[in-house]
């Protein structure tokens, strides 16, 4: 059996869009990958963290991030971010009376370095079976 995976890259400067933008992708790709809809609501909080943070530890203002959408997972590669970044951008997603957002959602955060500087790759498991027909509401009951 093939593992049936999606990816995209996306560049993003700070500003207004990075968010929606970001958003939209790992929306799309994690939808695609049927994925349970909290597990998609946490990769939302995760690229909405992103967003809002990673920028402040690149050299330039300026990121990549690549997002993986495989029949267990998604992944997010962000980078490149300056020395001590990736630790850096974990340790800003820590809210007061939350706790820190990365922490809490992702089941693997690791910090990288690279030659093109520090990476952070964040990963979200999921069981992409779904529910078994048992689960499922028979329309046809309704009246």
């Amino acid at each position: 059996m093939t593992a049936i995976q999606n990816e995209a890259t996306v560049g993003l400067a700070r500003g207004l869009l990075v968010a929606p933008v970001l958003g939209r992708v790992v929306g799309m790709l994690t939808a695609r990958a049927d994925c349970p809809i909290d597990r998609l609501d946490d990769a939302l909080l995760v690229a909405d963290a992103i967003a809002a943070k990673a920028g402040s530890f690149s050299e330039d203002g300026r990121i990549s991030v690549r997002v993986i959408a495989r029949a267990d997972s998604v992944e997010l590669e962000v980078g490149p971010l300056r020395p001590g970044g990736a630790e850096e951008l974990i340790a800003s997603a820590a809210l007061p009376g939350v706790g820190n957002v990365l922490e809490g959602l992702a089941d693997m955060l690791a910090p990288q370095q690279r030659e093109r500087g520090d990476f952070l790759v964040i990963r979200l498991g999921f069981d992409a079976q779904g529910p078994t027909p048992s689960d499922r509401m028979e329309f046809d009951d309704v009246t």
